[in-house]
């Protein structure tokens, strides 16, 4: 065999591992059924409400720090359907603003829309965890790029939320955010 078709058959090994391994362990095959017998049950609407400080960092596709961030949140909700407001403000000075529509059933299905989100982001709440899943599209000033994110939030017992998020382009993570949310007292 020739140390060409060695080589190439050595890279398709390892990207077959890799892609097994995507798709079979790790956050992103989580499912909110993992949680369904655990708590503290989040209720988004209880929990994402009012103030909230967001604290957070972006990791880039090395694992290195790309971005830290604090936002301020305002969640505001009508029976099932509430409106998240977020103002990030990151290390380079940038400010972002965006907002969130979701729609929680009675099942615990989330339909949530975004100004930057591709159609729709479909989630479900089970004990203390929320899954979304959707597909983002990044402003001009961040490459412009469609991403497919995994975004997972834990309720901890002392009402902070904590937050997970995945960046994947062609099913290659690009970047990971790691946030906390805390609802500010009044």
């Amino acid at each position: 065999m020739s140390p060409v078709l060695s080589a190439l058959i050595a890279v398709l090994v390892v990207v077959a591992v890799l892609v097994v391994k995507n798709r079979l362990v790790g956050f992103a095959t989580q499912k909110p059924s993992d949680f369904a017998a655990k708590g503290p049950a989040f209720d988004l609407a209880r929990h994402l409400s009012g103030p909230i400080l967001c604290e957070g960092v972006v990791y880039g596709p090395t694992g290195r720090v790309s971005s830290r961030f604090v936002a301020d949140m305002v969640g505001e909700w009508a029976g099932n359907t509430g409106v998240l407001k977020e103002q990030f403000r990151y290390d380079t000075g940038m400010v972002q603003d965006r907002q969130w529509t979701l729609r929680v059933g009675n099942d615990g299905v989330i339909v949530a829309e975004a100004p930057d989100v591709i159609g729709t982001g479909v989630g479900h709440v089970s004990g203390p965890a929320v899954e979304m899943r959707y597909r983002i599209k990044l402003s001009p000033e961040a490459g412009g790029h469609v991403l497919d994110v995994v975004d997972w939030m834990y309720l901890m017992e002392n009402g902070t939320v904590m937050n997970r998020s995945q960046f994947r382009k062609f099913g290659i993570k690009v970047a990971e955010l790691v946030a906390t949310m805390r609802r500010v007292p009044a």
